[in-house]
């Protein structure tokens, strides 16, 4: 049933690519931030946030305040935003498996004529072609493999995971303002040009270490940032995945409140440091009247949990780490618009393709935004997909929202079934009860309808197995010892390292 419905999507791409391209196709502005949880935008409704920017955005656009990642960590979750496609898809699991010479977007847009450019953090597979100009770009686990994302079976622990949860605010320059000016001078050189143009700026934060810029401190004093609401007589609850998710981070045992505070603290000051370089490029492409014919997005790879649920950083499809920013505008997209219904990344592929008049020559999984953004139907199916196999996953998950609903189904271990309007925290599990057995039912055909779930549990242990190999052949058992010690500490390291090579003392 997933190949059918794959060819449907592909063939309805290659029909309307024809029909959609224009004399002069929109110009696109892609700036992706790194671990941004899409609640924490203004806009979103956490006025907390300060993001005068993003707010703009959405009001000069469309605001899908129900976006997803295809995949919460940003190896996999990279791929699928590329490509269009379920990270599975195309054998990404994990900070161990980049993007391999799969096309991007970027491949279908230079294809159709257009100048594509990147920057900053795009974490695929460094030396293939993704159809971009490459300027001083990121492909950092293709390099160096998060090895320890491949130790699934049994997990281990990363020893240093825990120190992370802090922050501070500090004078210093971020790279990221560099990528956006970068982005602004290519899009002033573009000015009057005949070919239509494309600049993907890949930021890095606020992926830790969380460091924000001094001049933020007065915005979020740490002693005024409320801590995670934990409900009584959760920890008792907690599902075995997220338990064993804990620990892996090494948070099982609670993280001191002072530093918890500290940590929230600074993730926003980098929100709004993002914020205030997102306003570069954007008040560039405005003031050069280049918006009317320039879609601009603003999305992220994945988000942050944040401290809710006991949990740090991402890897679950709890809607923190799951849920990310988007917002587009231009392009003759109406202003002010807010929608409602779950999206995906692979659905801001199948825009793009739309709007640039281009062809895919892989299958898509998603469908266009612009019949949402613009009330009305569309192809659009109405729920959006995730899927989860890095570090810490004791077993492959999969999530689907539907309007109040979310469905999380673990090969294995029991579902979760939130209703998101009433308890939008997801401490409240209603699978399994009478009276949601139909929405249950229903999202699990959703999900079956794409994947078959347990089959692709099955490929990401093997390909992660097959990975770990292949660098077991490559590196002495020294050079693997040292590549564990630093993420697990030393009695992890060489436990694993002597399993690994037969018993041998590392």
């Amino acid at each position: 049933m997933a190949d059918a419905m794959t060819r449907r999507n592909f063939a309805s791409t290659l029909a309307a690519a024809p029909a959609l391209a224009q004399a002069r196709r929109p110009n696109i502005v892609y700036v992706c931030s790194d671990q941004h949880n899409g609640r924490i935008v203004g806009a979103n409704g956490r006025p907390m946030a300060r993001t005068p920017n993003m707010d703009r955005l959405a009001a000069m656009g469309v605001n899908f305040r129900n976006a997803y990642t295809v995949s919460p960590v940003c190896v996999p979750g990279r791929a699928a935003m590329m490509t269009g496609r379920f990270a599975s898809d195309v054998d990404s699991y994990c900070n161990s498996t980049p993007l391999g010479r799969h096309p991007s977007w970027g491949n279908y847009l230079r294809d159709a004529g257009y100048r594509c450019m990147a920057t900053g953090k795009l974490d695929l597979t460094g030396g293939a072609d993704y159809g971009f100009e490459e300027i001083e770009t990121t492909h950092g686990h293709s390099k160096n493999p998060d090895i320890t994302s491949l130790f699934r079976a049994p997990l281990c622990f990363r020893a240093n995971e825990r120190r992370l949860i802090t922050g501070t605010f500090s004078e210093r320059h971020d790279h990221d303002e560099t990528l956006a000016r970068r982005a602004v001078d290519f899009i002033r050189a573009r000015k009057g040009d005949d070919k239509p143009w494309a600049v993907y700026v890949g930021m890095h934060m606020p992926h830790p270490k969380w460091d924000a810029h001094k001049r933020f401190e007065s915005l979020y004093p740490a002693d005024k940032i409320p801590l995670p609401r934990i409900p009584a007589g959760y920890w008792e609850k907690r599902h075995p995945a997220f338990q064993m998710m804990a620990n892996f981070k090494n948070v099982s045992t609670p993280v001191p409140a002072d530093r918890v505070r500290k940590a929230r603290a600074a993730y926003l000051g980098m929100v709004t440091e993002v914020d205030e370089y997102l306003g570069l490029v954007l008040d560039e492409v405005t003031a050069s009247g280049q918006l009317d014919n320039t879609l601009f997005i603003y999305t992220s790879d994945h988000g942050e949990m944040g401290g809710d649920h006991g949990l740090w950083l991402k890897n679950v499809l709890l809607e923190n780490a799951a849920r990310v920013p988007l917002m587009m505008a231009g392009a003759g997209l109406p202003k002010g618009a807010v929608v409602e219904t779950a999206v995906s990344h692979t659905d801001l592929v199948a825009t793009m393709v739309e709007m640039a008049g281009a062809r895919a020559t892989a299958p898509l999984r998603g469908q266009s935004l612009i019949p949402l953004a613009r009330g009305q139907a569309g192809s659009h199916p109405g729920f959006a997909y995730c899927e989860s196999h890095s570090e810490g996953n004791c077993t492959g998950s999969f999530a689907i929202r539907k309007g109040d609903w979310k469905y999380i189904y673990f090969t294995g271990d029991e579902p979760l079934l939130f209703n998101l309007k009433d308890d939008p925290g997801e401490f409240v599990n209603l699978a399994g009860k009478p009276a949601t057995a139909p929405v249950q039912r229903e999202l699990h055909a959703h999900l079956t309808s794409l994947v078959d779930p347990d089959k692709v549990t099955d490929r990401a242990f093997a390909e992660q197995e097959r990975r770990l190999n292949g660098l077991v052949k490559k590196l002495s058992r020294d050079q693997m010892y040292k590549q564990l010690v630093g993420r697990l500490g030393s009695a992890q390291a060489r436990a694993l390292t002597n399993r690994l090579y037969r018993g041998a003392t590392a």
